[in-house]
Protein backbone atom coordinates (compact mmCIF):
# COMPACT_ATOMS: atom_id res chain seq x y z
CA UNK A 1 0.00 0.00 0.00
CA UNK A 2 1.02 3.08 -0.97
CA UNK A 3 0.88 6.39 0.99
CA UNK A 4 -0.24 9.84 -0.20
CA UNK A 5 2.64 11.14 0.81
CA UNK A 6 6.24 9.90 -0.10
CA UNK A 7 8.73 9.75 2.89
CA UNK A 8 11.46 11.60 1.01
CA UNK A 9 9.29 14.76 0.83
CA UNK A 10 8.58 14.55 4.40
CA UNK A 11 11.58 16.57 5.70
CA UNK A 12 11.40 19.37 2.90
CA UNK A 13 7.54 19.69 4.14
CA UNK A 14 8.79 19.56 7.75
CA UNK A 15 11.76 22.30 6.63
CA UNK A 16 9.16 24.89 4.74
CA UNK A 17 6.73 24.73 7.92
CA UNK A 18 9.71 25.52 10.08
CA UNK A 19 10.72 28.46 8.18
CA UNK A 20 7.24 29.76 7.65
CA UNK A 21 7.11 29.62 11.29
CA UNK A 22 10.28 31.32 12.24
CA UNK A 23 9.42 34.04 9.47
CA UNK A 24 6.07 34.65 11.06
CA UNK A 25 6.84 34.47 14.35
CA UNK A 26 10.00 37.38 13.47
CA UNK A 27 7.61 39.68 11.95
CA UNK A 28 5.03 39.64 14.78
CA UNK A 29 7.67 39.79 17.44
CA UNK A 30 8.87 42.63 15.52
CA UNK A 31 5.78 44.02 15.00
CA UNK A 32 5.07 43.71 19.37
CA UNK A 33 8.84 44.99 20.24
CA UNK A 34 8.99 48.12 18.20
CA UNK A 35 8.48 52.30 19.32
CA UNK A 36 5.35 53.07 17.86
CA UNK A 37 5.51 56.54 18.66
CA UNK A 38 6.36 58.67 15.12
CA UNK A 39 6.85 62.10 14.65
CA UNK A 40 7.51 64.07 11.76
CA UNK A 41 11.02 64.31 12.36
CA UNK A 42 11.49 60.64 11.72
CA UNK A 43 9.23 59.81 9.05
CA UNK A 44 11.42 62.21 6.74
CA UNK A 45 13.57 60.50 4.01
CA UNK A 46 17.32 59.51 5.45
CA UNK A 47 19.96 59.35 3.38
CA UNK A 48 24.15 59.63 5.42
CA UNK A 49 22.82 62.22 7.25
CA UNK A 50 21.95 64.46 4.53
CA UNK A 51 17.99 66.27 3.71
CA UNK A 52 17.29 64.81 -0.10
CA UNK A 53 18.19 67.69 -2.34
CA UNK A 54 16.43 65.68 -5.59
CA UNK A 55 14.17 63.24 -6.10
CA UNK A 56 15.31 59.87 -6.15
CA UNK A 57 14.33 58.91 -9.54
CA UNK A 58 16.83 59.61 -11.66
CA UNK A 59 17.90 58.07 -14.91
CA UNK A 60 20.96 56.51 -14.89
CA UNK A 61 23.13 56.09 -18.16
CA UNK A 62 23.23 53.01 -19.99
CA UNK A 63 27.24 52.36 -19.92
CA UNK A 64 26.41 51.78 -16.18
CA UNK A 65 23.82 48.65 -16.52
CA UNK A 66 26.08 47.62 -19.18
CA UNK A 67 29.40 47.68 -16.93
CA UNK A 68 27.19 45.75 -14.36
CA UNK A 69 26.03 42.87 -16.98
CA UNK A 70 29.78 42.73 -18.08
CA UNK A 71 31.12 42.34 -14.31
CA UNK A 72 28.39 39.48 -14.10
CA UNK A 73 28.76 37.50 -17.25
CA UNK A 74 33.08 37.34 -16.68
CA UNK A 75 32.39 36.75 -12.81
CA UNK A 76 30.26 33.85 -13.43
CA UNK A 77 32.63 32.62 -16.28
CA UNK A 78 35.28 32.77 -13.50
CA UNK A 79 33.60 30.38 -11.44
CA UNK A 80 33.86 27.89 -13.78
CA UNK A 81 37.42 27.32 -12.98
CA UNK A 82 36.61 26.18 -9.68
CA UNK A 83 35.28 22.92 -10.68
CA UNK A 84 37.94 22.19 -12.94
CA UNK A 85 40.69 23.25 -10.95
CA UNK A 86 39.19 20.64 -8.54
CA UNK A 87 39.34 17.98 -11.04
CA UNK A 88 42.04 18.40 -12.81
CA UNK A 89 44.00 15.48 -12.13
CA UNK A 90 41.19 13.58 -13.35
CA UNK A 91 40.65 15.45 -16.51
CA UNK A 92 44.22 15.32 -17.94
CA UNK A 93 45.16 16.52 -21.28
CA UNK A 94 41.44 16.86 -22.81
CA UNK A 95 40.63 19.44 -19.85
CA UNK A 96 43.44 21.20 -19.98
CA UNK A 97 42.75 21.81 -24.12
CA UNK A 98 39.17 22.79 -22.76
CA UNK A 99 40.33 24.99 -20.45
CA UNK A 100 42.45 26.96 -22.72
CA UNK A 101 39.39 27.04 -25.58
CA UNK A 102 36.99 28.48 -22.93
CA UNK A 103 39.31 31.11 -21.30
CA UNK A 104 40.22 32.06 -25.26
CA UNK A 105 36.40 32.80 -25.80
CA UNK A 106 36.58 34.28 -22.26
CA UNK A 107 39.72 36.98 -23.46
CA UNK A 108 38.40 37.35 -26.70
CA UNK A 109 35.20 38.71 -25.12
CA UNK A 110 37.15 40.79 -22.98
CA UNK A 111 39.31 42.50 -25.12
CA UNK A 112 36.17 43.03 -27.71
CA UNK A 113 34.29 44.88 -24.90
CA UNK A 114 37.64 46.78 -23.75
CA UNK A 115 38.07 47.84 -27.54
CA UNK A 116 34.09 49.26 -27.84
CA UNK A 117 34.74 51.50 -24.63
CA UNK A 118 32.36 49.56 -22.89
CA UNK A 119 34.89 49.24 -19.73
CA UNK A 120 35.77 53.29 -19.79
CA UNK A 121 34.08 55.17 -16.50
CA UNK A 122 34.45 58.57 -17.75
Amino acid sequence: MTSLLPANYLPILVFFFIALGFGVVTIVMGYLVRPKNTYAQKLTPYESGILPETDARMQFPLRYYLIAMLFVLFDIEMVFLYPWAVSFDQLGLFGLVEMILFLSILFVGYFYAWKKGALDWD
